[in-house]
């Protein structure tokens, strides 16, 4: 994963107003049927990250971990959730994400 790369295409997503920061913001997108990628810092507690994965796997949102302070560097705000609305942005951080998988 070029970290650089997905750094901008979260800030964009912010400023866009793509995205929702923090876990409540991204539980009420999850569950108006919004989401397209929930992102969680990997600094995310054990029982929050489990909440998150189990509210994304009962919508079908897909879940990723990103390096530990990754959305606070990208978004300059300190939160631990981002979700990111479905659409344009999503689908290249998706891509980016699965792209760097299979590498």
């Amino acid at each position: 994963m070029n970290e650089t790369k997905l750094k901008g295409m979260l800030g964009l997503a912010l400023r866009a107003r793509q995205a929702s920061l923090g876990m409540d913001a991204c539980r009420i997108l999850i569950r108006s049927g919004k989401c397209g990628i929930m992102l969680l810092d990997g600094d995310t507690g054990p029982n929050s990250r489990k909440k998150a994965q189990d509210m994304c796997s009962q919508a079908g949102v897909p879940v990723m971990i990103l390096p530990a302070g990754m959305i606070a560097e990208a978004t300059g705000k300190d939160n631990m959730a981002i979700g990111i609305s479905k659409g344009s942005f999503a689908d290249r951080i998706r891509g980016e994400m699965t792209e760097d998988a299979e590498a």
